[in-house]
């Protein structure tokens, strides 16, 4: 029978002392109602939360979705911060052990709060996108992005120092690593400044149709911090360091309003008075005339001048079309009627020649 008592008394002392100091019954209890909130979590998740979804599908509005859907997160994690702190609470730890759990509890916390700016932030790009006028929609992008990682890197040094890690060393290691670096990247950060400024001056957007002379044209697909990437028109893709764009000279050809016709008509030097008159004023005629041109806009069709092998004719208009498949059908019709009206009138186009004369002895 003594063995039996001791036994019951080691027993009731390791129930009574537990782990870490904690009563058995209140470890079962405290883990019982850590449950139960994670049962209440999962009722967040397919109640509350698809409820507030469907409430938003009904607005116009993309806002509310974007915050219903930001806060999907946070508000599944926070059964979890309350339920940890009730049961911790609930049961009695040693003065060490309640420092260490209090800690945690401040942890849970600070991920909580940090993990609602985090998402908060993504309905935020709904409001600055009203000032479309200001910020392109591809600054936004990287304005958002900055304040993310902003947050992030603030809600680590928060849980950091939480646990007694001094960041104030941290980052004067980062700051001379960050000067090495600096050294040695100055191209990154001039591609980095460089694409800074093409979105703040808005030189050109995704889906624009640009060209730098020499380097690139195509269609811009993506717009990065240290590269953009052009849909080239072969359907290749180019990575262009952002560099290029501030120091070259950027056509945006999509922001085209008015696309001209420059040409000069080269006609043989055989081409009489009369002839040179009625071929310039038909073509003007042609050009006042007819649908695809915008005479207000000016225009000329003028004998230019006398080159080495041909009479120069000058033809310049403005078109209607800002489509470039049109603005080409439209240059077709032109030659085509140019060279009905120069054979119309018996003259012909001239081409390169030279006229060699041999002295006789």
């Amino acid at each position: 029978m003594e063995i039996f008592n001791n036994f019951k008394e080691l027993f009731l002392s390791v129930w009574k002392k537990g782990i870490l100091g904690v009563d058995i019954m209140e470890i079962f209890i405290g883990v019982g109602i850590f449950f139960i909130f994670l049962i209440f979590r999962g009722l967040i998740s397919k109640l509350i939360i698809k409820r507030l979804e469907g409430i938003a599908k009904k607005t116009k509005n993309k806002l509310d979705d974007s915050f219903v859907q930001a806060m999907e997160g946070p508000a599944r994690f926070l059964p979890i911060v309350i339920g940890f702190f009730i049961a911790s609470y609930y049961m009695s730890f040693s003065e060490d052990n309640r420092a260490i759990v209090d800690t945690i509890n401040r942890t849970l916390i600070t991920i909580f709060i940090f993990w609602v700016m985090h998402q908060v932030i993504e309905p935020i790009s709904y409001v600055l996108s009203g000032l479309n006028k200001i910020l392109t929609r591809e600054l936004i992008g990287w304005i958002i992005k900055s304040l993310k990682i902003l947050i992030f890197i603030l809600g680590l040094a928060a849980v950091l120092e939480l646990w007694g890690i001094k960041i104030g060393p941290i980052i004067a290691g980062l700051g001379l690593f960050g000067v090495a670096v600096a050294l040695g990247a100055q191209d990154l950060f001039k591609n980095l400044i460089s694409g800074i400024l093409v979105l703040v001056e808005k030189r050109f957007k995704i889906g624009d149709w640009i060209l730098v002379e020499d380097i690139i044209e195509g269609i811009v697909e993506k717009i990065g911090f240290r590269s953009t990437v052009i849909r080239k028109f072969d359907k290749s893709i180019a990575i262009i360091p952002n560099f290029q764009f501030a120091e070259n000279a950027v056509i945006n050809i999509s922001q085209t309003t008015n696309w001209i016709i420059s040409w000069t008509i080269n006609l043989q030097y055989d081409t009489t008075v009369e002839q040179l008159k009625s071929i310039r004023n038909q073509i003007e005629d042609y050009i006042k005339k007819h649908e695809d041109y915008k005479p207000e806009l000016g225009y000329a069709v003028r004998i230019d001048k006398f080159a080495e092998s041909s009479i120069d004719l000058y033809v310049r208009c403005f078109t209607q079309t800002d489509d470039w498949d049109e603005w080409l059908a439209v240059k077709e019709r032109l030659a085509i009627q140019i060279k009905q009206i120069v054979e119309s009138n018996k003259a012909s186009f001239a081409f390169p020649s030279q006229s060699i004369y041999v002295e006789k002895k």
